[in-house]
């Protein structure tokens, strides 16, 4: 089978990534920007965020209401994230107006951050931390990364907190821009029914004349902290309780297998769910595997009624134990890789997933891996694997307990 990648790189370093998918009738494109929230000071945590919100707000030719409508005017399904590591801007459009797409979107990725606009969006990204803070699951996440990370990057949300974005300024947010929006930091990356050659030349046209900063990603490993740590919140109902134990990085050879194994334990139809959720201790109780370029995290996690806190974190650690000591059954692997399987077969036809697929193996991988080589990856894992997984990283230690909610357990009553 011919190899259906192009990679190219500007002279700015500016890294373009094409995957040719010639039966489909629309194509997506999007900049991967290497920067999050880990790649911020602890003064400025949540610029990341913010900024991507100002990269809707006008550019200098396109007031923000025509940023709004270009997008519109094409049909585009658009939109932007930051995560912990990456910040990105995406359009899926019929293939035929991908020129306009990319257009569009580097016009945006040079935003003039208009003044008159940032602190207008500041209000509406404080507003965005308040409305995360009522719910009772995002609160204790946040403060689950902040106390297992303590003292890393990936301690602070991508959100940022109240306090460090009021006193942020319009001019220190540009700095931060400068150096992380560079090319030499980002990738394009475009998958569906298109040209490379044309490609490439738009993105020559569009981006060649961005100037690179130098200056490098640098990603110290943030190692995980054990204990036990509670957030008195008396505001809610219920009581959200989480264990959290290091994992392997989304590099890692047994990257697919611990997602595997998370899928076992904690997914649709899983331990947790038969033994924890169909047994009344907790309307919603999960495992899920987090990973990151250097560095990952099992979690497992329920919420329930507060007086049954010690039921509820007794139980999970029995689910625990027992798949660290006991095999796993060769019918749970088959179901999760099966279900898998149909994710990936689904995904490889829509040129938005293999995308956002692409952009993993840039980011993770250095290089983009076919949809044969992912599904060959799932056909790896089995009983072993999942079994070597919970010898390298067992999860019936202490770990680190997390628990908010309106009772202070287990720190007292």
């Amino acid at each position: 089978m011919s190899d259906p990648y192009t990679l190219h790189t500007l002279d700015n370093g500016l890294r373009i990534v094409i995957e040719q998918m010639g039966d489909v009738r629309s194509a997506a494109v999007g900049f991967l920007v290497r920067t999050g929230a880990r790649d911020e000071d602890p003064e400025i945590a949540g610029v990341s965020h913010f900024l991507e919100h100002m990269m809707f707000k006008g550019t200098e030719k396109r007031h923000w209401r025509e940023v709004t409508i270009d997008f519109d005017r094409m049909g585009s399904i658009y939109n932007a994230y930051t995560s912990e590591e990456r910040t990105v801007y995406f359009g899926w459009v019929r293939h035929k107006d991908i020129g306009k797409q990319m257009e569009l979107l580097a016009d945006m990725i040079r935003s003039t951050l208009p003044a008159d606009e940032f602190e207008m969006e500041k209000k509406v990204v404080l507003e965005e931390i308040a409305m995360a803070n009522d719910e009772l699951e995002h609160l204790a996440f946040d403060f689950i990364l902040e106390k297992v990370f303590e003292g890393s990057s990936l301690a602070w949300p991508v959100l940022g907190y109240e306090r460090t974005l009021t006193p942020l300024t319009r001019d220190r947010m540009h700095e931060y821009f400068r150096q992380r929006y560079a090319p030499d930091n980002m990738v394009l990356v475009a998958a569906g029914n298109v040209d490379p050659s044309e490609i490439i030349g738009m993105t020559e046209e569009l981006c060649g004349s961005w100037e690179a900063s130098g200056t490098a990603t640098q990603r110290s490993v943030s190692e995980a902290r054990t204990g036990v740590d509670v957030l008195h919140a008396d505001r809610f109902q219920q009581q959200f309780l989480c264990l959290s134990f290091s994992s392997v990085s989304a590099a890692d050879n047994l990257a697919e297998t611990a997602s595997a194994a998370a899928t076992i334990l904690g997914g649709s139809n899983s331990r947790f769910f038969w033994n924890i959720v169909q047994a009344g201790l907790s309307p919603r109780a999960g495992v899920h595997h987090l990973d990151y370029t250097n560095t990952g995290l099992m979690l497992l996690y329920g919420a329930c009624q507060p007086e049954n806190a010690e039921k509820l974190v007794d139980a999970m650690r029995e689910e625990a134990k027992r798949i660290c000591t006991e095999r796993v059954q060769e019918h749970e692997v088959d179901r999760v890789k099966n279900r898998r399987r149909t994710s990936l077969a689904v995904e490889s036809e829509a040129p938005y997933h293999r995308l956002v697929q692409l952009m993993d193996d840039m980011e993770y991988r250095g290089s983009p891996r076919t949809v044969e080589q992912m599904l060959a990856e799932v056909d790896a894992v089995s009983v072993d694997t999942i079994h070597e997984y919970f010898q390298r990283y067992p999860i019936n230690g202490a770990g680190h307990l997390a628990s908010a909610g309106p009772r202070r357990w287990p720190e007292k009553d």
